[in-house]
């Protein structure tokens, strides 16, 4: 018969030093944030958090090899944070509703990055001093998992014949090069044409929630931020060649 002291981890379970070990690599993460939030920057040094944390900075080298590393990992949360947004928007939208699809995505996006300023600036702020991302690494593949949800609802457009042709294009033999080499990692198989789309529907939407993040907006009253919100998702959607939303 065994006993507590004899008993094995069920199978596929972490161990008990696994688990202290990830609950110690969130404390760390949100001990960050924290500071972030607090002194209104996204650098971060071991020692303050270490100080925070009650613990000595060598210690957190246990967890993460250097600060590099330690943003690395929040940048990958932050995307994946976004990817779940934009599900969780879209899991009451029917799939053939693109208009509702895109206004859905956009929503999502805005209240995000209004919800979590800072998380939106470590993906979308002024690069940090020294910081280089890895290429082709965590954050990169997170990244991608974010924006395959537009990526998606441009690649459904194209396959029910809804993908109208954008308004202006991109020209040159740069844009057509830069076009046909990222099209390729996209998940959803996107041609050049298809990743046009993407890229000039994303630019106008992060251009108006950039605007409002960083409060300069803030001379509009919320009802009238809003109204010029649901504009600018008309006009990028029509921009695009998207399906617009309805409108109410």
């Amino acid at each position: 018969m065994s006993t507590d002291a004899t008993r094995t981890e069920p199978t596929g379970a972490l161990s008990r030093r696994d688990r202290t070990r990830a609950a110690t690599v969130e404390e760390i993460k949100r001990t960050a944030l924290t500071l972030m939030r607090e002194a209104g920057t996204s650098e971060v040094r071991f020692t303050e958090i270490a100080r925070a944390m009650g613990v000595t900075p060598p210690a957190l080298y246990r967890y993460f090899a250097d600060r590099d590393e330690l943003l690395t990992a929040l940048v990958a949360d932050s995307f994946d944070g976004l990817a779940a947004a934009f599900a969780a928007a879209q899991s009451s939208v029917p799939a053939d509703d693109l208009g509702g699809r895109f206004l859905a995505i956009c929503s999502a996006y805005r209240q995000w990055a209004n919800g979590d300023p800072q998380r939106f600036a470590l993906i979308f702020g002024a690069p940090l001093p020294s910081y280089q991302a890895p290429v082709d690494g965590p954050t990169s593949e997170a990244g991608h998992r974010a924006l395959d949800h537009l990526g998606a609802l441009v690649a459904d457009s194209r396959r029910l014949g809804r993908l109208g042709e954008p308004l202006v294009e991109l020209s040159g033999a740069a844009a057509a090069g830069l076009l046909a080499k990222h099209a390729d990692h996209a998940e959803d198989d996107l041609d050049p044409a298809m990743y046009q789309v993407l890229l000039l529907t994303w630019s106008t939407l992060h251009g108006f929630v950039s605007l409002e993040v960083y409060g300069h907006f803030c001379w509009l009253e919320e009802p009238a931020r809003d109204g010029l919100f649901e504009a600018q998702v008309q006009a990028a959607a029509l921009i695009a060649g998207l399906v617009p939303p309805r409108r109410p």
